[in-house]
């Protein structure tokens, strides 16, 4: 947390102790905050900079897209909030190397496109238009914000069979409780801040949650989805992951890391192996996979009490 941020949480807290409603509403422009812009790791770079590069307008933004390989099947990767596509690079080598033909975009206020504001339905819109100009994709994947934003962009018009979410949730509540926790806001600031951000968005509740909530309204029968999570990620509960995962029964399968965090889990093996396996096969081929694997299942009953 930057010292700016760090100020701007203080504040906010002495405020909200006065006036509930006073600094559940000062909360909301720090939860759209999009600032510092993450930069480009050094060992993302080779892959970042060998993308075939392209701008498109999205909701009165250009956003930065990218492109590798040339496969004959289709994948889109779609990043978190404070996120770039850079960061899945480990998956856009794996998935070329597969035959895959691989897309991915910096949403608007992030990476390399413009903006200063932004919320999900940038990326739902940059979603359709990429399936119009570069799909079918065979295979959607998203981190975090980003898995939240796919799941959602699946249900309203981006035709894929296969869908990945890595540290996501299926709802903008996950989001909103990991912040009250952070600021420590109390029930009724966090209250207030509710339905400051809904008046944001211009959405009563009810319309927020018919174009974001997958778990009240999961996917596409026909749509499978790989539901993949560290249990020790202080980010986005893991707890998003099973009722993500409950939500779409049979279709679903879970996979539970241990160690790898929020973002570390882009690049771990046991991710990727799945990511893949997902890929190619489905669920069946996910089941395939770790059947027999040394390391010991991870399974939906783990997290359960």
């Amino acid at each position: 947390m930057s010292t700016t941020t760090k100020l701007a949480v203080g504040g906010i807290r002495l405020a909200a102790a006065a006036s509930a409603a006073i600094g559940g509403r000062l909360a909301v422009p720090l939860f759209f905050s999009t600032h510092p812009r993450t930069r480009v790791r050094a060992e993302d770079d080779i892959t970042h900079f060998a993308a075939r590069r392209d701008v498109v307008e999205v909701r009165g933004n250009e956003l930065q897209t990218y492109r590798w390989g040339t496969g004959t099947r289709a994948a889109l990767l779609m990043h978190g909030w404070h996120g770039r596509a850079s960061q899945f690079a480990t998956l856009v080598r794996d998935l070329v190397s597969e035959g895959f033909r691989v897309h991915a975009f910096d949403a608007p206020a992030h990476g390399g496109s413009s903006g200063r504001r932004t919320d999900a339905r940038d990326w739902i819109a940059a979603a359709q238009l990429l399936t119009r100009q570069e799909g079918p994709f065979d295979l959607v994947v998203g981190h975090s914000f980003g898995a939240f934003a796919a799941l959602a962009a699946v249900r309203d018009g981006v035709d894929a069979p296969r869908v990945v979410s890595i540290a996501g949730a299926g709802r903008v509540d996950a989001f909103h409780t990991e912040f009250a926790r952070t600021m420590g806001l109390s029930p009724a600031a966090r209250s207030a801040f509710e339905s400051a951000f809904y008046s944001r968005l211009g959405l009563q509740r009810a319309e927020a949650d018919a174009l974001f909530d997958s778990l009240a309204h999961p996917l596409p029968a026909d749509t499978e989805l790989l539901v993949v999570h560290d249990t020790g990620d202080r980010a986005l509960d893991a707890s998003n992951a099973l009722a993500l995962h409950d939500a779409h029964g049979a279709s679903s399968r879970l996979l539970l890391t241990r160690g790898q965090g929020h973002n570390r889990i882009l690049a771990s093996d046991e991710a990727l192996d799945a990511v893949l396996a997902f890929a190619s096969g489905g669920v069946r081929a996910v089941d395939a996979a770790f059947i027999g694997d040394a390391r010991p299942a991870r399974t939906a009953s783990e997290m359960r009490p």
